[in-house]
């Protein structure tokens, strides 16, 4: 009997930990155990009022705090009848642009690459190309400087409300940033070209790619719950096809489908399905650079990434330049009994959310499935996929080969962790 353990991962955001038992030459037991202590969002949401949550659900992750809020805000809007305006939709477009560039910059450059380079750290890449984490620092930074130029700070972000925002940003705020959007751009289409050079791992996956789709945008907020399979779910039905279940070993819950199998979310997942609703400057980086989809690699989610940087790059400087508030940042809410459901797309992957609150638009009931949860399932199978090539490794080559895959999805386990049910029982 063999063994493969990782007690804590690195490079990911929360804590987690990686078993791979080994017997005669093959895999038999592979655990992404999520020991991170539950954090029970869902339970102190209860009791709460409506223009609380968004600011409490930002707080479950310091990474995508706006997709939190975002689909937070969309399920109660929903509860409530309420559609905001065209100028707040492009505004919370904006914001989700400036967490899409800081999220990806940081994965790309600081977690996933140092892996693909050989380097044991992002400390370790700057001493042999320090232009390039140089680069990828200031890229970062411009996506921070978005959040918050309209949210008021860059991390977990306080001016979105249930109706819209609580003030507009300063308009002279947001026209200062299109020097450095423009200089992120040309920095992003460089991204896609360099993430074509890295000597990423075979490994070639069939999956079930889920993701939102919009024909008129590329689907971030809005939109119906796409599957390579052909289904198309509304998001109020999320539910009826894409189940949770507890897994003892876990302080998270595992998704799959209404028909058992596992799903994926994410970059890919957004790229293979959505790749037509780029805008232009993203579609030349796929045609420049011979970019052919589906990618079914997930080491080269790295590549969708990049993509996706020159588009909410490119996305930011057109929503900045239009940007010319109308009438109240917030409608006024009428308050009734209701329920709704949202669902966004966190940098990581779809994010749902759904709400009931009773007529003083207090909180009722909770839910919230993050993008790592529905993930955890498809990274051990991923890992069992991985298992002819790793029984042949040396243990400490096998045991970083098995960590970078499981940081290539970039997961958050602080995200999944949030949502275990407690459960006491009086035993006689």
């Amino acid at each position: 009997m063999k063994t493969i353990e990782v007690p804590a991962l690195a490079r990911v955001e929360g804590e987690g930990g990686l078993y791979i038992g080994l017997k005669d030459g093959q895999v038999v037991e592979i655990r992404l155990d999520i020991y991170e202590p539950p954090r029970f969002f869902e339970g102190f949401l209860v009791g709460r009022y409506l223009q609380e949550v968004p600011d409490i659900t930002a707080r479950i992750c310091g990474i995508c705090p706006v997709a939190y809020q975002m689909s937070s805000v969309a399920a109660l809007e929903k509860a409530l009848d309420v559609e905001v305006s065209p100028q707040v939709y492009a505004l919370r477009r904006l914001m989700y642009c400036g967490e899409y560039i800081e999220s990806h910059a940081l994965h790309i450059y600081l977690l996933q690459a140092p892996d693909l380079l050989g380097q044991p750290s992002a400390l370790d890449l700057a001493a042999i190309a320090p232009e390039v984490v140089k680069n990828a620092l200031r890229m970062k930074k411009i996506g921070n400087e978005v959040l918050k130029a309209i949210g008021g700070r860059s991390v977990h972000p306080v001016n979105a409300c249930v109706g819209g925002f609580y003030r507009w940003p300063e308009n002279t705020a947001l026209q200062a940033l299109i020097p450095e959007l423009e200089w992120g751009l040309e920095a992003a289409k460089e991204t896609v070209r360099w993430s074509l050079t890295l000597p990423y791992p075979e490994l070639e996956i069939d999956y079930e790619f889920v993701a939102l789709h919009h024909p008129e945008e590329y689907a971030v907020m809005h939109g119906e719950v796409l599957s390579s399979k052909g289904h198309k779910t509304a998001v109020a039905d999320f539910e009826m096809r894409y189940f949770e279940e507890h897994v003892q070993r876990s302080n998270a819950l595992h998704s799959h489908t209404s028909y058992g199998s596992t799903y994926l979310v994410g970059p890919l997942s957004r790229l293979n399905l959505n790749h037509e609703q780029l805008l232009p400057e993203a579609q030349k980086a796929l045609e420049e650079n011979k970019i052919k989809l589906p990618i079914k690699n997930p080491y080269r989610s790295l590549i969708a990434r990049a993509v996706e940087l020159v588009h909410f790059y490119a996305e930011a400087i057109q929503i900045i330049k239009a940007y010319q508030p109308e009438g109240p940042a917030h409608l006024a809410l009428n308050l009734k009994a209701g329920e709704g459901a949202g669902a966004s797309e966190a940098p990581r992957g779809l994010l749902y959310h759904r709400y009931k609150i009773d007529e003083n638009g207090r909180v009722t009931f909770a839910k919230i499935t993050p993008p790592t949860a529905q993930n955890l399932p498809r990274i051990e199978a991923d890992l069992f996929a991985l298992a002819p090539q790793i029984v042949e490794m040396p243990q400490e080559q096998a045991t970083l080969t098995a960590e970078h895959l499981v940081r290539s999805y970039d997961p958050c386990i602080s995200c999944a962790t949030h949502f275990l049910k407690l459960k006491i029982e009086n035993r006689e």
